[in-house]
């Protein structure tokens, strides 16, 4: 594939909602907000696992991974796309731009793999209470993290290197708000079909797979909820198993309609961009309110932490 030397070493625009000036000042206000709700409810999680000794359990040990990649995904993209809100200029260096779109689809693919992992531990807990300490020893959950942060780095770059050779004949105008895919294939002025298919066949790996395994493991769980005769026990599995899957949800739900369908099938670019607003701002932010609000350990540990902190400051 020939390359033109304009697709190199220069600056892109970000169009972002900029066709649509009057909503860009409340969208900037939703993405700031969102944006404080995820810094503050996830690193509040992340310290709570950390310092409660009664949350150091799996579950925590991987939601607290999963507010860190909250954390990490949102920060690689509001920063920038707030810049360009409230700024004159809508520009991102190639540099930037290359490393939003590097890890909004490394982060991106973590994350499914990490919801797989954490449908996983709950069917453990469910379905094998009794050996569930054996079977989520803490070497087999450090192995797991270890594979789920870094099994998605190469399919990253593939699919980066790929999506960047393409010639794009000067043009620079990204019609998104930040350095996504699906825009940046749009700009190429050449056939797609190869990257098209790579990322048809790494999305059968990184989100229906992923799906599949969460999928299965709450049909097991389903049925094992259904043979138990204790309320408090079932109100328990619902509150835990409840707030996971309906994360996967709101996150696989909204994934799957941008990178799984045909390009030429795809929702037109405006629906696509409050798509990709959904799934990269607010649902961040959702995560750690669905987790909190609907348990009692979490709520627990923070009450005790506040009471601890309070005491140690009075005395």
């Amino acid at each position: 594939m020939e390359v033109n030397n304009e697709s190199y070493g220069t600056d892109f625009i970000l169009l972002g909602f900029s066709d649509q000036p009057q909503l860009e000042q409340i969208i900037s206000v939703i993405v700031l907000i969102s944006y404080l709700v995820t810094l503050v409810g996830n690193s509040t999680i992340i310290l709570v696992s950390y310092l409660d000794t009664q949350l150091h359990t799996p579950m925590y040990f991987f939601l607290a991974n999963l507010s860190l990649l909250d954390l990490c995904y949102t920060t690689s993209i509001v920063p920038q796309m707030l810049a360009n809100l409230w700024g004159p200029k809508k520009s991102i260096t190639y540099g930037g731009c290359v490393l939003q779109f590097f890890f909004a689809l490394d982060l991106g693919a973590t994350e499914c793999l990490l919801l797989a992992v954490m449908a996983y531990d709950r069917y453990a807990a469910v379905c094998q209470p009794l050996h569930y300490t054996v079977i989520m020893n803490p070497q087999l959950c450090h192995r797991m993290m270890l594979i789920t942060w870094l099994g998605t780095f190469g399919g990253a770059i593939i699919v980066c290197f790929l999506t960047l050779r393409l010639p794009r004949c000067g043009h620079r105008e990204v019609d998104n708000f930040f350095c996504e895919m699906p825009a940046l294939i749009k700009m190429a002025c050449a056939s797609s079909k190869v990257v098209e298919t790579v990322v048809f066949s790494l999305g059968v790996v990184y989100l229906l797979v992923p799906l599949s395994l969460i999928l299965i493991s709450y049909g097991v769980i389903t049925r094992a909820v259904m043979r138990i005769k204790s309320a408090s026990r079932w109100r328990k599995i619902l509150n835990t198993c409840g707030s996971h899957l309906t994360v996967v949800t709101l996150f696989y739900g909204t994934v799957i309609a941008m990178y799984m369908k045909p390009q030429s099938n795809r929702a037109s670019q405006e629906e696509g961009k409050f798509l990709t607003l959904f799934y990269t701002i607010i649902t961040p932010s959702l995560n750690p309110l669905i987790y909190t609000l609907r348990n009692k350990d979490v709520k627990s540990a923070v009450k005790r932490l506040l009471f601890v902190k309070k005491f140690s400051i009075q005395t």
